[in-house]
């Protein structure tokens, strides 16, 4: 959700933007309730929190993809 020059939500944005419906997932090494609660995550956005596996990170993409929803 950091990172230079732009946060992650501004660039979540503006992908929403180019591409309306476009499915986001943010890491993090702050834990969740941080994050919600400075305000730096909108509601409905899927986060992971770091460290995570590949199989967990590869089991969240495979469940946001099969989810039914606007194609992007």
């Amino acid at each position: 959700v950091v990172m230079p020059g732009i946060n992650g939500r501004e660039l979540g944005r503006r992908a929403q933007q180019i591409r309306p419906g476009i499915k986001i997932l943010y890491m993090t090494g702050y834990s969740r309730n941080a994050v919600v609660h400075q305000g730096r995550l909108d509601e409905g956005v899927e986060l992971l929190e770091k460290p995570i596996s590949q199989a967990k990170l590869a089991l969240r993409v495979r469940e946001m993809l099969d989810r039914i929803g606007p194609k992007p």
